[in-house]
């Protein structure tokens, strides 16, 4: 049986890597080993950070609506419980886009959430 090597596979598998590393500085980008390594963290923080995207937007989001809403003699939590009252169905990325680039939107949604009082 004729021996098997495994060099095309491997070339290919390092050329990935190399490719991967291509903006890294110093070494990281020109030997293989500290490229792989340098890849593969890249990797772990790219997964954990597509996740932790979610939150910030999030928390972004809640900071411009409070913002806004306090222009409007609101809390942030004060207008969104009076709009769940209200049965106004918005999320925080609608409200936040309002909150910045139409704020008369926001203000009439502003008084839907301070309710008959007003």
């Amino acid at each position: 049986m004729p021996r098997v090597k495994n060099g095309v596979a491997h070339h290919a598998r390092k050329k990935k890597y190399m490719e991967a590393a291509k903006g890294a500085r110093g070494a990281r980008s020109k030997l293989y080993k500290a490229a792989k390594e340098n890849v593969e963290r890249g990797m772990v923080y790219a997964y954990r950070d597509r996740r932790k995207k979610k939150g910030e937007f999030r928390a972004l989001w809640i900071t411009r609506i409070n913002a806004a809403a306090r222009l409007h003699g609101l809390s942030y939590s004060r207008l969104m419980n009076g709009l769940r009252k209200a049965g106004v169905d918005i999320n925080r990325k609608v409200l936040a886009d309002l909150a910045v680039t139409d704020a008369d939107a926001f203000g009439r949604i502003a008084e839907l959430a301070r309710g008959p009082q007003a």
